[in-house]
């Protein structure tokens, strides 16, 4: 595979991005994956080569560059420490419009790259990106065929672009992974996305037993049926989707 650390100019500035795709068969449809809270790490490289292996041109932007911040390290669990209150700061600096600019930044660069198929998108995002993943489906309805979002928060808000109202009207394809126990995705939540998207073209799963979290190697919560199963769950969504 071909590996590449860049920096993409956007309306705010530059943003390092990750880019990972086979060296062979291209060109290759564009999976757009957007990091969680705690940023970008190892952890996530590893998940965007797994995509990267099965035929996709894989492309982590670091969203929290407008901070001047590269990667956060490891986060102490104590709520009260300076590492994990710099990250809700981080987090919270971001908003559904600011996120979608970067994506277009990202698929702008990816049209001059010959290894990659602007036509074919797919978006995944994790946590606090699960909403932007689901999201850019609104914004790029040509090109965004299939979003996913894992564990994803703020998916239901009395907001205009609420991002359960973006897959209930979008014609792209929608899959939404949910843990069973997760205090940032409440089950309440889900069970209003499950009655408003009945007639969306998409799925919203639960899995029991989880944790919020549970699809990342190196967490605690990390459960490895359930992790394996949204792998299989995404990768399927994208190979009908974007083949």
């Amino acid at each position: 595979m071909n590996e590449l650390q860049t920096e993409i100019v956007t309306r705010d500035g530059r943003a390092s991005t990750f880019i990972v795709h086979p060296d062979r068969d291209g060109p290759h449809p564009i999976v757009v994956f957007l990091m969680d809270a705690p940023g970008i790490r190892e952890e996530l490289r590893d998940m965007c080569r797994r995509f990267a292996s099965c035929g996709y041109y894989v492309m982590l932007p670091n969203l929290y560059y407008r901070e001047g911040v590269e990667e956060l390290g490891k986060i102490d669990p104590d709520p009260e420490s300076e590492s994990r209150k710099q990250m809700y700061d981080l987090m919270n600096s971001l908003s559904i419009r600011m996120v979608l600019d970067d994506v277009e930044a990202m698929l702008n660069f990816a049209d001059e790259e010959p290894a990659a198929d602007t036509a074919r998108v797919g978006a995944i995002g994790y946590c606090m990106s699960g909403r932007f993943a689901v999201c850019c489906a609104e914004r790029f309805p040509d090109q965004v065929k299939a979003t996913a979002s894992i564990y994803g928060v703020k998916l239901v808000t009395e907001k205009d672009n609420s991002p359960h109202l973006v897959a209930r009207d979008s014609s792209a394809e929608f899959y939404f992974a949910c843990a069973e126990t997760d205090h940032w995705a409440p089950m309440e939540m889900v069970e209003q996305m499950k009655t408003d998207l009945a007639e969306a073209n998409g799925e919203v799963e639960v899995y029991p037993g989880t944790h919020h979290g549970f699809a990342f190697p190196q967490r605690p919560v990390f459960d490895k049926p359930s992790a394996e199963r949204h792998w299989e769950r995404v990768l399927s969504l994208f190979r009908r989707t974007l083949s």
